[in-house]
């Protein structure tokens, strides 16, 4: 039973893996790549490729009538353009939910009055520190057209949440990030078209 579970849980062994040295492999302007070596749970060594990331905040832009913002960026990695919610990194001492706002509104145009924290992914934990905070942003209003920083170009839309999640069901949009803000909004208005109780 659940009893079972928990003690074998609590009775759990020590994974971690200890740092015995640390380099750095590249320094680049949003990426910092670094190789350690580490001694593992038995006692081993081996070593450990990662990315260092400043963390990153995604915002689900959703209006009072059911549609969502999204955006359409081509992502030079995989030479191809894809759909996403708005998002981007948290600067040094900036507040995950402030950079929402400032991406919001560079990105769209578009300014909030409420904002709720949702969840707190870990996108890549095989090879990358990066965490990525989610957020529901409602209360939309157009503010201005938005300043988009150096080399970023990308098309906004605005597209029913159902016709959103009918892409994602589609496969036309694939972006992990945007895949688990959908599956969040998807379970979000479900709540409320259950209603109180």
């Amino acid at each position: 039973g659940a009893g079972h579970l928990m003690a074998a849980a609590d009775a759990a062994p020590d994974l971690t893996e200890h740092t015995l040295a640390s380099e750095p492999v590249f320094d680049g302007v949003l990426l910092h790549v670094r190789r350690d070596r580490v001694r593992l749970p038995d006692g081993g060594e081996d070593m450990r490729e990662y990315v260092v990331h400043p963390g990153a905040v995604l915002v689900i832009p959703l209006f009072d009538n059911g549609d969502v913002l999204l955006e359409r960026q081509y992502r030079y990695p995989l030479r191809r353009t894809f759909i996403e919610f708005p998002a981007g990194k948290i600067d040094p001492g900036e507040a995950p939910e402030a950079t929402g706002v400032r991406e919001l509104r560079e990105e769209t145009g578009y300014t909030a009055s409420r904002w709720r924290h949702v969840a707190t992914i870990h996108p890549v934990i095989g090879y990358s520190d990066e965490r990525i905070e989610l957020y529901l942003a409602e209360g939309l209003v157009a503010a201005d057209g938005g300043r988009r920083e150096f080399g970023e170009f990308l098309e906004v839309m605005r597209v029913p949440a159902a016709r959103a999640l009918e892409w994602l069901a589609a496969g036309r949009i694939t972006d992990a990030k945007t895949v688990i803000g959908l599956f969040w909004l998807e379970r979000i208005l479900a709540g409320r078209a259950r209603g109180p109780g």
